[in-house]
This record gives C-alpha cells, structure tokens and sequence, in this order.
C-alpha cells in the first residue's frame, strides 16, 4: 500500500485542494529548514494573507529537524522514530472545517482506509479539552482517551500568534517488544506509538504572556508520520526496519561485509537516514559550507562519515548509497533521480576531504581522553573543529558514548576568538524577515497586475503606499522612503536571480528596487515631490533594463552550453543577473581548464551571432516538462509556467524578462571562474554595454603596457624584459660566486703573483682589486664563458709587461690578444688547453722576475 498516495487521495476526496511539498528551504527569515507540514501555511494561519479560494488543503511535506527549537539529531539512529529528515503528511482547513470534521476524518483514514487495528488505537486530549473528548467517544472507547496537560497536548506557533489544544492518536505495538520502564500511554518508551496530531487552532495570544483570545475563524493543523505508518503497515517495530530504510542499510553491509544487528547496528542506522537528508538537501540546490545551511549539510554528512569510520570504512562510501536511496524515492520526487550523477560528485568530494583528517583526529581525541576524568578540553574540542574539521556536535556524540561532558565554555571563548560563524548557523536564515500590512493589500487589492514583458512604461494608479516599516499610509511627504502598489506595474520584482527594476515615477519618485511580498509587485521608493494614494502616474523603467535583459538571457544560453560541453550533470545552483554582470553557480567536481572556459565562451559567443528569436509559451506544467525545458528546484510554479525559449539551444522555465534575439546580447565575456563550495563552480562574465567597458579597460591596460615595455608588440617587449632579467639573474650570481672564489698569491722575489681560473664575475674588476691590494703585483686571470676562453694580465710596480705575457700565453688557448704594459686581455677558442696554459703562464712570469 502507497500510504503517501492513499492520504493525499482520501483528502481529496473530502474537497482538500493537493499541494506539493515545498522545498526543505522555507520562504521564512526565522527558520534554517522547513520541519513540519504546517511551515509552507504559516502566513495563512497568522492572518499575513488571506485564506485561499479552497479553504482546505492536503500535502506530504519533506521536512528536516537538525537544529534550533527541533533537533532530534542526537537520537537518531538510537531510537526506532527519530529521523533527521522526514515526510509529514497533514490536512489543513483555513477557517473551514473544526474539531468534528478533523477528528472523523482522521478515524476514518486510519480504521478504513490504512485499516489499522481499532483495538490497539489511543487517543489523548489537552485536559481542558471537553469537546474534543466528547466528539472522540463517537469513534472510540472512553477507556482508550487520555486528558494530558500544556507540556503534551497544547500547540502554539510561538510567543505569540495562534495557538490552541490539540489531540494526538498513537498506535500500541504491544508489550512483547516493548515492556521497559517508560513503556506506558504517556511514557517516553516506543511501545505506544505517536502517529497523528491534530492541532485545533482556536486561540491567539497578542502578546507575550498574554490571554488566549478566541479566534474568530478556528483552524485545524494536523500531522501523520509517514515513515511511522509504514513501519506500522508493514510490520516492524521499527522505522528503521521499513521498506524505507532496509535496502539502504542492506546496502552499507554490502560495501563493509559485516552483517546488521539490530541492537549494535546503531551506525547502520545513523548512515541510512543522513544519506536521506544529505542527497534531498543538495538535490535541492543547498551546497556544503562553513555557515548556515550548507553547516548544516556538511555537519550531517560527516556525523554520517564517522560511523562509517566506527563500521571499518576508510575511504569515501556514502555516495555509493545514493543510487538505492532514488530507487525508494525518486517516483515521489522525481528530482532525486535527474540530480544523483551531481550529488554523487558532491557527496565524493566532500567525503574524501574528512577522509584526510578523520583518523588524525580520532587519535588526537583518544590520546586526550587519557587526560580526561569528567569534562574535555574545551581547547582540543576546537582543535578538533578548526585543524581536523570535527563538527562540534560530532565531537559532543563521542563524548556522549563515553559518559563525558565538554568544557563548553572554553570552546566557545575560541570561537569568539577565530570569529567563527558558526553558532549563527542555527539561528535562521540570516535573512531580514519581513512583517507588513499585506493581507489588507491583498484582501481589498489581490495581486496587482505585471506588464513589463510586454512595456517599459505606463500610466498607472496608486493603489496603497507602505512607509519603510511596511504599515499603511495615505501620503508620502518628499524625501520620505517607502513602498508602493501600483494597480499595473511594468517594473520587475527581484526573483529567480534577476535583480528588481529600478526608475521612476515621473516628477513624484525614483524606483530604487522592486520586491514581491505575498504576490503583491511592490517598488521601493525615494520620493522627490509627494505622491499620495489614488494618483495616477507615470511608471518608467530605468534603462539599465535592456542591459539585465541582455544578462539575464545570456545565462541562459551558458546554462545550455555548459551541460554540452561539460556533462547532463550540470545543474544550476544560484544565479545573479544585474545590468552588469552575471553570475552563475552550477554543480562540477572540479575547477574548469582554459580550454574548457574558452570553448564556453565561444559557443555562448556563437548563439549570439546566429541571431536566434526568442520564443515565450504559457504552458500547463505538465507539458512544460514535457518539452524538456529546464527548470529551478525552489522555483514556485503554478499549474502554468511561463516557457522562453532560443530556438533549440536553450529552453527554461522564466518568469523573467529576455531580449527578443540573441544578437542584442552584443558579446559575452567570461571574467572568472571559481569554486564556491565543494562540487560547486562559479562563472562570472558580463555582456553588452559592461562587455565593451571590460574591452575598454583592457584596451587601456594594453596602452599601459605598450608604453611601460617600450614596444607596439607587447609580447616581444616582455620577453625582451624577461630576457634582460634572465641576464640579470646570471651576472648577480656570478657576482656572488666571484666573492666567494679565493684568489691565491705566490711571493716571487718580492712580487705577488697570480695565475688563476677566475669562474664568474669580471677579470678586469678583479685585477684592479688585487692591484690596490699589493704593491708589486703580476697577476693572469682565466675565465671559460660556453667553448671559449677569456684571459687578462695585470702588472704593477714591476719589470713585466702585460701586454707581451697576453702575447706569449693567447696563442696557446687558440687566440690572440693584447694591451698595454699594465692590463692587457685576449680571447682564446680551445679551452681544453686551459691546464697547459696556466702552467706555460706561471714559468714565463717567473723567468720575467728572475
């Protein structure tokens, strides 16, 4: 049985519209990872938008729970239910339906259509809550109802907001597995088994600490493990035991060879459900990282890695799990199997890096457990992090397996000290979240309409203004910022990479950004005059529009042309597109050649210049993906999608703003490549107008160098330079060889005399050295420069000649030469005479001086 299809087809059935999970990446500044099912609802249920047309919705929502208020990382793998990464299936009503409807649908599903055993069902109830209880005992034993208070069975969203009892349904799986102490309705043992909440939102607290007020509109809120109810279904005692999680963990004893044991398999379990969130998070675009998310990832991933460790394994492994994890998955998520060839690369690559280090750092914390009685090093436990690229938590997971406690404190004075963002990491986004008048807007308004595909320009109505705190006002004074809703806008909103127009609204305000918030296209303003609501306006967009434009399809055309040249794997992982540049980030396990680069650029190039029609389709999704257009996971589609297209070379799902040809990109230059996260490359480039500033400057830059190396043609300047330093280098360490020669003098009656091979440096120089080092000196040099050989004499305050020993001793080395009385120098050809000539010099001085 299909569990996951069976609920979303029951509440259906009950007039629920079916939503499509949503990405793991909330639209919601507060919180890291969506990690329940009502998380994509939330601004219906806090009253920020209007309820939708269907009040009723159904969905299977991915989940994680890895940090923050939810994180149950530290149980997984050593309980049978905890998971880092889960599926939440829940029916939601809007203000529709309450506790009667909520409660018989949820026995119903459960008794008829999953057909679990009514006998072995429970049903608990906020103490308070009598009506909750009576609607219950239409359906089930009063016996089998239990009241529980605030801590159990009472939900709120926060501080503030809504709020209200709720009633959760467990399952018994019965005493013969489970009889420990906690093994109880109530206790935290598994034999009574938690499988459905239903939240009755029937409060709201204005305040913190404030009275529960009745809410005008009560709403329902419920969530159903899936990964629970198919263990149930299927008969084990334990999720882990599932069709969910045995072909994965069936899998790691194939690549160890040791076999799985429930009680000691612990690892096993651990590395089945990381491998789950870590392939749905990359396949989701959210890359490995030092901070936020990608912490998040990487942090997971290795906790994995080092059970692996724990089982034997000493290279990379997970990645070899991912094909079995989108066997169990991919029909439901059918991105898990399109995206597993650049996950598989990721996961890799990031393995391997821990690989370096585990075991170093293994031995580090087993030599200082030595050391150790109750708490550890604080110091080491940073060590640990910073050197060896231990997450703390893993750090704190071996300790708990020793009964230890950290020296908290300590580590977190060193992580000040390093600036580490780490502990930012669990505090959310890092997003500015945003709070304003929207539902007002969208209840009298509804979305406003967007013409800027089609015009640049228009006369449009002022339909509200938001000051810079986004609360509603009727004017706006000069100089005031604020926000503005305009009842037809041609001004684009910030999404899917592209930044938002700028402009003006003529003779009353700039444009200085434009934002969606609820489907509201609203522009940011600087006002000059005063604009008031209800003016009519002239709207334009600034001109650096034609150049975004230019970007914006220019990434396009690279996209494509990446996937030719470098593989199907390539799949987008951010994007950037301003009226200067462009940025795109796409998944590659390594960096990019400056063959490869340069093929990209020109076959980018080469698109530009066939001048290709841009094409624009309003599509049902399904045949969207049909046509094979590409698309972006995180992108919200409708049941329609926009479709622009450049011929065959490149087909993507846009809601963007393009040129109408390829030719008025103008030229496309790459100006960087680099790497932004493990398996993630980055190209930079820019086209038109920024494409001929980057000519200009290099032109300039060229100038520059024709000028500082003397030369029009600038490569045989610098190699005429390059040359002159290769010279350079030589004559210095001659110099430097030449000092360090000992030059050595025989006393022949009462003259110095010098007859030496000098290797490197000047003769001359040298024999004036040794003149003004002694009085009466005759002194021959020799030097081998390739096959030939240079000689000089020097005499001083004697009866010799230079010039006749040069002539004497020259010919024998194959040359000639000659001078004056006292320097004289010659070159010879034959330098395998070098011995005999020193020798014939020496005896010719010494008979000169005799």
């Amino acid at each position: 049985m299909d569990i996951r299809e069976e609920f979303l087809k029951f509440f259906e059935s009950k007039q629920h519209a079916r939503v499509p999970s949503a990405p793991l990446v909330p639209d919601d500044a507060t919180l890291l990872f969506n990690n329940a099912g009502m998380v994509p609802f939330k601004s219906i249920f806090t009253g920020e938008v209007p309820a939708p047309a269907n009040p009723r919705a159904t969905s299977c929502q991915t989940c994680i729970r890895a940090g923050g208020k939810h994180n149950d990382l530290e149980n997984v793998g050593h309980t049978a239910r905890h998971h880092t990464f889960f599926e939440m299936l829940g029916n939601f009503s809007f203000g529709d339906y309450f506790k009667e409807e909520a409660i018989a649908y949820a026995w119903e599903f459960i008794t008829e259509v999953i057909k679990l055993d009514k006998d072995k069902l429970w049903v608990t109830v906020h103490e308070s809550d009598d009506e909750a209880e009576e609607l219950w005992k239409k359906h089930i034993d009063a016996k089998r109802i239990m009241r529980l208070g605030d801590k159990d069975n009472f939900w709120s969203m926060g501080d503030t907001g809504p709020c209200g009892p709720c009633s959760e349904i467990f399952y018994d799986q019965g005493a013969e597995e489970f009889n420990g102490p906690e093994d109880y309705m109530g206790g935290e043992g598994d034999r009574f088994l938690e499988i459905w909440n239903l939240v009755f939102m029937q409060y709201e607290v204005k305040e913190k600490g404030g009275e529960r007020l009745p809410l005008a509109k009560p709403s329902i809120d419920t969530g159903m493990g899936l990964e629970r109810v198919v263990a149930i279904k299927e008969g084990a005692t334990s999720n882990y035991g599932s069709s969910l999680f045995m072909p994965i963990i069936q899998r790691v004893q194939e690549l160890i060879g040791k076999e799985y044991i429930y009680k000691s398999g612990a690892s096993y379990r651990v590395i089945a459900d990381h491998i789950r969130t870590t392939v749905f998070l990359l396949s989701q675009g959210v890359n490995f990282s030092n901070e936020g998310r990608g912490y998040v990832l990487r942090r997971i991933l290795r906790r994995a890695v080092r059970h692996g460790y724990l089982l034997g394994f000493r290279k990379p492994f997970m990645h070899q799990l991912v094909d079995t994890l989108v066997a169990i998955m991919s029909d439901e998520y059918d991105y898990l199997e399109k995206k597993s060839e650049a996950v598989k690369e990721q996961i890799e690559l990031e393995e391997a890096r821990f690989f370096k280090t585990i075991e170093s750092g293994i031995a580090l914390f087993e030599k200082e457990l030595q050391n150790t009685q109750d708490v550890f090093s604080g110091e080491v436990a940073f060590k640990l992090y910073d050197t060896f690229g231990f997450p703390l938590d893993l750090t704190q997971d071996m300790l708990r397996e020793k009964g230890l406690k950290l020296d908290s404190q300590k580590f977190e004075l060193l992580m000040q000290e390093q600036k580490s963002r780490a502990k930012a990491a669990w505090k959310g986004s890092g997003d500015d979240a945003v709070s304003g008048d929207f539902k007002a807007l969208l209840e009298e308004f509804g979305s406003n309409e967007f013409i800027g595909y089609e015009t640049t320009q228009s006369v449009s109505k002022v339909l509200a203004l938001l000051d810079e705190n986004f609360k509603r006002v009727e004017r706006l004074e000069r100089d005031a910022k604020g926000w503005v809703l305009l009842d037809k806008t041609p001004f684009y909103a910030e999404s899917g990479g592209q930044c938002g127009d700028i402009g003006t609204l003529q003779c009353r305000a700039n444009v200085v950004d434009t934002k969606k918030f609820f489907d509201l296209n609203m522009s940011q303003i600087e006002v000059t005059s005063y604009i008031k609501e209800g003016t009519n306006v002239d709207a334009i967009v600034d001109i650096s529009r034609a150049e975004i434009t230019k970007h914006h399809s220019a990434t396009h055309l690279l996209h494509a042309v990446l996937s030719d040249v470098l593989g199907e794997h390539i799949s987008q992982a951010g994007s950037l597109v301003e009226a200067s540049r462009l940025r795109f980030d796409f998944s590659h396990p390594k960096a990019l050649t400056k063959d490869e680069l340069q093929e990209i650029e020109n076959r980018v190039n080469e698109l530009v210049a066939r001048s290709i029609s841009a094409k624009t389709e309003v599509l049902p999704i399904q045949e969207a993906k049909k046509s094979g257009a590409k698309s972006q996971f995180g992108e919200k589609y409708g049941d329609e999608v926009r479709v622009v297209s450049f011929g065959d070379a490149s087909i993507e799902f846009c809601g963007g703003v393009h040129v109408d040809n390829t030719a008025n990109i103008g030229s496309f230059i790459i100006t960087k490549e680099s790497g932004v996260s493990a398996g993630v490359r980055r190209i930079e480039a820019v086209c038109g107008l920024a494409a001929y500033s980057y000519f200009k400057e290099q032109r300039a830059l060229l100038h520059t160098l024709e000028h500082e190396v003397k030369n029009l043609d600038v490569l045989a300047g610098v190699n005429r330079l390059k040359a002159n330093v290769q010279e350079l280098k030589l004559a210095l360490k001659e110099a430097q060889e030449a000092v360090k020669v000992e030059i050595k003098t025989e006393d022949i009656n009462g003259v110095s005399v010098v007859v030496e091979e000098f290797p490197s440096g000047d003769i001359k120089e040298k024999i004036d050295e040794l003149k003004n080092q002694n009085e009466k000196l005759c002194a021959m040099l020799f030097q081998v420069k390739g096959d030939k050989v240079l000689l000089a004499a020097g005499v001083k305050g004697c009866d010799a000649k230079a010039g006749d020993w040069i002539k004497k001793i020259a010919p024998i080395l194959g040359g000639g030469g000659g001078g004056r009385p006292d320097f004289a120098q010659a070159g010879g050809k034959d330098k395998s005479k070098l011995p005999e000539a020193k020798e014939e010099a020496l005896k010719f001085i010494k008979e000169v001086l005799a």
